[in-house]
């Protein structure tokens, strides 16, 4: 049995669910675990009452942080609270879908680092974020992410030796919304890391407004204009950018004269999928 730190970074999400889930399977596995959730210095009091529960749960901490230091570095100081030798990282937004999550995670070690997925649940034809990933759901399969191990990495749902971490942080520079992940799966393509892709998933059910969606978008584009030329062949819209460089002009003048109409539209009622994708790529292109 692998002893396994369960670490989950937060920021205004209620996780007492998610981690008296884990608890209960961890449980189950008679093995050694400890779950720690580092909050990033939250500013909603019902949010942080509701997680302080988690500390009266066995093997648990929530650890209230009083400076926002972003997302690459709350996760890197989850590491160093941690004890054993995996880690498993979960988003604190995520729900357990499964009753063997845990011990599907604990059978595979074919690779240093083992990545389970995401599946979308709760569908909603007027939510945008719930749109995109539904959309998305094909790129999330084991097959797709498996042609493509390193540049289809995320941290929302992973598994890794501690040792490697510590070796291998995340980048610290990434404190705003996107791509940390991204930076991290190529650091371990650049230092011969193996990635196994299983079907091991959590689920993502609970989707922010439209227009929060839109404002984290933009924030995660912001992000991938800002460090592009180290994402560069690890971000499908950069590629559109490089292969469809001709047009780039026309998409740039479209946004200038449309942008706010889309960005508008979006955040309404009836949200539409193409039109977010050419939203994304002008605000990308005005940056």
């Amino acid at each position: 049995m692998k002893r396994i730190s369960i670490l989950i970074p937060t920021f205004n999400d209620a996780c007492y669910g998610l981690v008296s889930d884990l608890v209960s399977q961890a449980q189950a596995l008679a093995t050694d675990y400890e779950v720690i959730v580092a909050d990033d210095a939250s500013d909603n009091p019902s949010v942080i009452a509701d997680n302080r529960r988690i500390n009266l749960l066995p093997h648990c901490r929530y650890i209230e942080r009083n400076e926002n230091v972003g997302r690459a570095a709350i996760r890197n100081y989850l590491v160093q609270e941690s004890h054993y030798p995996w880690l498993l990282f979960i988003d604190s937004d995520m729900h357990l879908c499964r009753d063997g999550f845990l011990a599907s995670y604990q059978k595979d070690s074919s690779q240093p680092v083992v990545y389970g997925g995401i599946v979308i649940g709760n569908v909603q034809d007027d939510n945008l974020r719930s749109l995109y990933e539904k959309a998305a759901a094909p790129l999330h399969t084991v097959a797709h992410r498996s042609e493509s191990p390193y540049a289809d990495f995320h941290t929302a749902n992973f598994m890794v030796r501690r040792d490697i971490m510590v070796e291998h942080p995340f980048d610290t520079r990434f404190r705003y919304y996107g791509y940390e992940d991204v930076l991290l799966g190529k650091t371990f393509q650049q230092y011969g890391i193996g990635i196994a892709h299983i079907d091991n998933p959590v689920s993502f059910e609970v989707f922010e407004s439209n227009d929060d969606f839109l404002k984290k978008t933009e924030e995660g584009l912001r992000t991938l204009h800002q460090f592009r030329s180290e994402l560069c062949g690890y971000s499908r819209l950069l590629d559109i950018v490089s292969n469809y460089r001709l047009l780039m002009p026309a998409v740039r003048l479209w946004h200038r004269l449309f942008g706010r109409w889309e960005r508008s539209m979006l955040a309404g009622p009836h949200p539409n999928l193409t039109v977010f994708k050419l939203y994304r790529l002008g605000y990308y292109l005005s940056l």
